[in-house]
């Protein structure tokens, strides 16, 4: 009997297995497989998709400096096969899909267990075997209603790996073999998407158009989504409006609350960036006041109000908002950015100070952002810079291109060159500082330099004297403070247990002996003194040398050449700050007050027609009887120059020099302009084929120094200091080969 039952059940389940197989069109088979299908593999397949995008969305970081791009995801262009598709697609009969992707196994299951593989594989897997093991295609005809889904999520899943004809071609068998699933709208949307990311918008904007034209049966969903996909084919298009028009239909609904945000975000970056200031406010308001929205682009949306506010009646408004935010510990991984524009709103309103304190605290906060910190650094530089303070302007610059990750951005680019300037500037004004410091000491009698040096000494004294005392604050007080509650039970007992007598008797012994390690000859600061000629006169030496009065007096210079060689060094550092001043930074109350102290101070007679010619163009705008007494000078003393054919005929000025140019001349000054274009591939070829052709020019050297320029700026620095090598060799008398030595010499300085 028990054997009779056992046959009967065997063949009962086999039955049941063949009932619920693939091949059989039954009601138990169909709702079998699409059981199995949805909730199995499918589920798990759907699973690892959802963590694909959620890990997307986590690693992707938006620059909101710039303009977001719709889709937050990020594509290497260099990989994309761009192909060649007709108009209306292709049409793929049953199993299509699957012609690029991976080689695909009924073992399926197994490679999804490679560490290599990423969600987004797996997921791929998982619709493959769903495909392959539960499809039910009878007579050309589908009958496991969950084969689409499958579809959609291969094409999905091979979307986010970057492989978009594969996508097409699953999205396409979607579309012709499900025309009336209730996925068949989102399929579309998708192969919209991945013709765009192949560069076929025009494909694309057809195929959603014919979508929307029955907009009133599409659901929220698929109507935001729709537009959204249109808007990003008319971005890759450039046509503004229409991305303004379907990101406005986009966010009516908030279906997809992230998406809806993000939408919100660069409808409000692009009415600021067509200067429609206040349609842009609408707009950022708007996402601020929206609570289920992602909370970043809530912060950045109050950012962007403040930088589209145009009106001071509303900064004090603004200003008390922002104040709100930065209470609000939740915002605390946004402070830099909130700090920054509270700064920017005190700068407009004069604020200086307080801009400044604030630019700093955003330099300060914790996990701040490197582009964030970069804009902060300018800010500080440009308001020092516009104070005239260059040396401290220059170090803000110094610090954004060292945080700046991207060098060849145009604002980075712009900075650098600033930079550039108030680095030759900081060079001779420190030149200046400190020849003009020595002059003027070696021009005090001996008691009046003694008793200076007096002074500064007893300055340093107290100085050291203040920074010994706080070293011996820190070990008393730390001791005793850092004991806590054993100074009461321990008072009273031997010295070595009371932490507080202890500690104070260590404090003595710092101030008297100093820092001492615990070893013989512990007296001797130094044991390098002992038994050795060498270093005998090291420490002590030059600790009694910081002291000593005379050791400073006997360094004063007093050789008339010396004194020469600073005063002609000062003179020509006056110069080029004057030029500076005027030519670059535009200064001229700063380049007057260099160029006639120059003149003051009876400079080497080849800058004082210079001077001279400089002063009278500064004057020559503002002040025209200054203007003429130097005007009157050039004349009457340099009648035959240049400067003074300029001055007296200033019409002729560029006529007459360019009558002058000879034909290499003018060569050379062609190229120098093709190089300030930087264009400096072009400038190296053309020297390297006119050089032949110049025999004993006195411009060749010059042609030279300008190709080591230009190979310096896009071959490197091996190749820059060949260059110079051979100028500073070849031609080792001119001013061309002098510079390249001077060059060389900086470069052998820097690490």
């Amino acid at each position: 009997m028990n054997r009779i039952h056992k046959i009967g059940a065997f063949i009962f389940l086999f039955v049941l297995i063949y009932a619920c197989g693939t091949k059989k069109d039954t009601f138990v088979a169909r709702n079998y497989q699409a059981l199995t299908t949805k909730f199995n593999v499918l589920f798990n397949g759907k699973e690892y998709f959802r963590k694909g995008v959620e890990e997307i969305d986590t690693k992707y970081e938006d620059d909101f400096w710039v303009r977001l791009p719709i889709e937050p995801i990020k594509f290497d262009e260099n990989k994309i096969d761009i192909p060649t598709l007709s108009p209306k697609g292709t049409v793929n009969g049953p199993g299509a899909g699957f012609s690029k992707g991976k080689n695909t196994t009924n073992n399926s299951t197994s490679t999804s267990e490679t560490s290599n593989e990423s969600n987004f594989d797996k997921a791929e897997e998982k619709a493959v075997k769903a495909i392959q093991r539960h499809s039910m295609n009878i007579r050309g005809r589908e009958r496991n209603k969950q084969i689409d889904d499958a579809y959609l999520l291969l094409g999905k899943s091979r979307y986010y790996t970057q492989r978009f004809v594969p996508a097409i071609e699953a999205f396409n068998y979607v579309i012709a073999n499900y025309p009336y699933a209730n996925l068949i709208s989102e399929t579309k949307i998708w192969r919209a998407k991945s013709n765009i990311r192949l560069d076929n918008e025009e494909l694309a904007i057809e195929s959603l158009k014919l979508l929307l034209k029955k907009e009133e049966t599409l659901s929220d969903d698929i109507k935001e989504q729709a537009h959204t996909a249109m808007a990003m084919a008319y971005t890759k298009l450039d046509s503004t409006q229409r991305v303004i028009q379907h990101l406005t239909l986009a966010t009516r609904t908030h279906e997809n609350k992230k998406q809806t945000a993000r939408n919100l975000f660069i409808l409000g970056q692009i009415y600021s960036l067509e200067s429609k200031k206040d349609s842009a406010i609408m707009v950022f308001e708007r996402l601020s006041k929206f609570k289920k929205a992602p909370y970043k682009y809530r912060i950045y949306a109050n950012i962007e109000v403040v930088k589209n506010t145009t009106s001071d009646s509303s900064s004090l408004a603004l200003l008390e908002r922002f104040q709100k935010l930065i209470k609000n510990r939740d915002n605390r991984p946004y402070l830099d950015a909130l700090y920054y524009q509270v700064g920017v709103l005190e700068e407009n309103q004069d604020s200086v100070s307080d801009a400044i304190d604030y630019y700093n605290r955003s330099l300060r906060a914790k996990n701040g952002k490197a582009k964030q910190k970069t804009f902060s650094y300018e800010r500080l530089g440009n308001i020092y810079f516009k104070d005239t303070k260059y040396v401290l302007a220059s170090s803000y610059y110094d610090s954004v291109l060292r945080v700046a990750k991207d060098s060849n951005n145009l604002r980075i680019r712009r900075i650098k060159r600033r930079h550039k300037s108030l680095a030759s500037l900081i060079s001779f004004e420190k030149t200046l500082q400190h020849n003009d410091s020595i002059l003027r000491l070696a021009s005090l009698p001996k008691e009046e330099q003694t008793k200076f040096f007096e002074e500064y000494v007893a300055k340093i004294k107290k100085a050291d004297e203040a920074i010994a005392q706080q070293q011996l604050n820190n070990i008393s007080f730390g001791n005793a403070f850092g004991s806590g509650s054993q100074q009461s039970t321990n008072r009273g007992k031997w010295y070595f247990y009371n932490t507080q007598s202890l500690g104070f008797g260590e404090g003595e012994f710092q101030r008297v002996w100093g820092s001492r390690p615990l070893e013989d000859n512990w007296r001797w600061s130094d044991k390098t003194q002992i038994g050795t000629k060498n270093n005998g006169k090291d420490s002590i030496a030059v600790n009694e040398s910081r002291y000593d009065v005379e050791s400073y007096v006997e360094r004063i210079p007093t050789k008339r050449e010396e004194l020469d060689s600073l005063t002609t060094t000062r003179n020509e550092a006056l110069f080029e700050l004057g030029l500076i001043y005027k030519e670059q930074f535009k200064n001229k109350t700063r380049s007057v007050t260099y160029l006639e102290r120059l003149l003051n101070s009876k400079p080497d007679s080849t800058l004082v027609l210079p001077s001279n010619y400089h002063l009278y163009q500064l004057y020559n705008e503002t002040n025209n009887a200054k203007a003429n007494t130097y005007k009157k000078f050039i004349l009457d003393n340099y009648a035959g120059t240049k400067f003074a054919q300029i001055v007296e005929f200033p019409e002729r000025e560029i006529e007459e020099e360019e009558e002058e140019l000879s034909d290499t001349e003018k060569f050379y000054k062609q190229l120098y302009y093709l190089y300030k274009d930087d264009k400096y591939a072009d400038v190296v070829c053309e020297i390297e084929q006119i050089l032949p052709t110049l025999s004993n020019s006195k411009l060749i050297p010059k042609f030279e120094l300008l190709k080591a320029y230009a190979i310096g700026k896009y071959q490197g620095k091996v190749a820059y200091k060949s260059a110079l090598d051979y100028i500073a060799l070849q031609y080792a008398e001119t001013e061309e080969g002098k510079e390249a030595k001077e060059i060389l010499n900086r470069l052998k300085k820097r690490p």
